[in-house]
């Protein structure tokens, strides 16, 4: 059962941006698009919000979640988001797959 984290970072003058950007350019974010277990991990901006960043990151279990926790990286994050002086709201999201009768499927175009 997949597990899914949106993580809406709230910055100002543009620090969410900034601290997306380093993320990249440091290497952060590929080192963990590698990680064992992650499915995703994408940064966007609100159209309508430019002081804040949504990170979308999906991991296939708790463990690998977990895992991903535990690694030296994470202390860059965190030291990052110090320096952005970001703050953050989390909404997790356990996923189930679609039964192939299940009603939703109607309203989702493929």
């Amino acid at each position: 059962m997949a597990i899914t984290v949106n993580i809406y970072y709230k910055g100002k003058d543009g620090n969410a941006r900034k601290f997306a950007e380093e993320m990249i350019k440091r290497g952060i974010v590929d080192k963990i698009r590698a990680e064992k277990g992650n499915i995703r991990y994408d940064y966007f901006f609100p159209i309508d919000d430019p002081d804040t960043l949504l990170l979308i990151d999906s991991w296939e279990n708790q463990q690998a979640l977990e895992i991903h926790h535990g690694t030296p990286m994470m202390q860059e994050i965190i030291a990052l988001r110090e320096k952005y002086d970001l703050h953050m709201t989390v909404e997790r999201c356990v996923s189930n797959d679609f039964a192939e009768n299940c009603s939703d499927k109607a309203f989702i175009r493929e």
